[in-house]
């Protein structure tokens, strides 16, 4: 445990080293150092997004369980102790939230160990998780923790080829296809990154892109975020440059970079809607679950300059909706079987690496 220095204020109170390590931590502390914590404080209207918090569980709700830093479930049991980050949310289906602690209770507005105060829900989502905020952690100097302090170090972003994944809304498949990707490039010899550059903390789609082998994987906690969702526009697009520097520096030859959520959600619109942002992406994947979908994404994307090269997701599960789609596009559509075909994948790589990006009628 960090030694105490004395610059803890008369509020504040020193927590017992045994106390933290009874406490289960959330995946979104993954990188938080549990001896830098000497105290705690009972200012909970002053956190802000990325805070480590010290809290209790009170009911249990929609989710049942919390996703640690470890990469494991843990079951919630009511009165469990649990570290987690004060953060904001947006996922249509599920939960709307911001960063906002009262000692009477917070939600838990994503399993990965993102708590906040739940704005709106989908009708039919129980009601979150509550956990009562016992404090905020703070180092030796009396100032509180925050994931921000453990983040990568800030780096220009290099020059690998990078091919983004977009999607036509939450759930649409996006996480699938960036993985199978990633597999296929890796059977074709290559080096490969997967990055989440935007999103909610939660490690199912870390995981599953270490399980398609993918060599090295970051998200934006690993440069400070907890989420995404109303962080300045600035700072995302720095955390995109630190995450891809980190996939140069791995030594790895191309990356698949994920941005959560629809491509109409507000940071993600705001990002896509960027010449300069654009610019860093080689290729786009778009993902959706319908043949409308289809037809919308691809309207919508090419209002804002981006052709993708291949459609993908939910919707390549049936072949009459891959066939609307088709029809409708003139795209071709790429199975997430496909995608994992190494001489699929390598002809995306080439094509994204010469900018090749024009609309293809060939058949999945």
């Amino acid at each position: 445990m960090s030694a105490f220095t004395g610059k803890l204020a008369p509020k504040d109170m020193i927590i017992n080293p045994a106390t933290l390590e009874r406490a289960k931590w959330a995946f979104t502390t993954r990188r938080v150092l549990k001896s830098a914590a000497v105290g705690l404080s009972a200012d909970l209207a002053s956190a802000q997004p990325g805070d480590v918090v010290l809290g209790r569980v009170q009911s249990i709700g929609s989710h049942r369980r919390l996703q640690l830093a470890s990469g494991r479930h843990s079951e919630f049991y009511t009165g469990d102790l649990v570290v987690v980050a004060c953060g904001a949310r947006y996922a249509p289906d599920q939960f709307e939230g911001i960063a906002e602690l009262s000692a009477k209770g917070a939600d838990l507005l994503a399993g990965g160990g993102v708590l906040g105060q739940m704005r709106m829900q989908k009708s039919k989502m129980a009601s979150p998780t509550r956990i009562a905020p016992i404090g905020l952690l703070i180092g030796a100097d009396g100032c509180p923790i925050n994931v921000a302090h453990f983040a990568m170090p800030a780096r220009p972003r290099p020059s690998i080829p990078v091919i983004a994944a977009v999607g036509a809304s939450m759930n649409s498949g996006k996480t699938t296809a960036v993985a199978s990707l990633v597999h296929g490039l890796v059977r074709a010899g290559r080096r490969v990154a997967a990055i989440k550059a935007t999103g909610t903390g939660a490690f199912g789609d870390y995981n599953a892109y270490l399980d398609a082998g993918a060599h090295h994987v970051a998200d934006f906690l690993d440069a400070g975020m907890v989420s995404t969702y109303l962080e300045p526009i600035s700072r995302i697009v720095n955390a995109t440059d630190t995450l891809l520097a980190s996939a140069s520096s791995a030594d790895c030859d191309v990356a698949v970079l994920e941005l959560a959520d629809g491509i109409l959600q507000k940071e993600t619109a705001a990002l896509l809607a960027d010449p300069a942002y654009r610019a860093r992406f080689s290729g786009f994947l778009l993902a959706v679950p319908d043949a409308l979908a289809a037809a919308g994404g691809v309207a919508a994307l090419r209002q804002i300059g981006i052709e993708p090269m291949v459609l993908t997701g939910l919707i390549t599960q049936s072949p009459m909706a891959t066939a609307e789609a088709q029809a409708a596009t003139a795209f071709q559509l790429a199975s997430r079987e496909r995608l994992r075909d190494p001489a699929f994948a390598t002809a995306l790589f080439n094509r994204a690496r010469l900018g090749a990006v024009e609309p293809s009628a060939e058949a999945a």
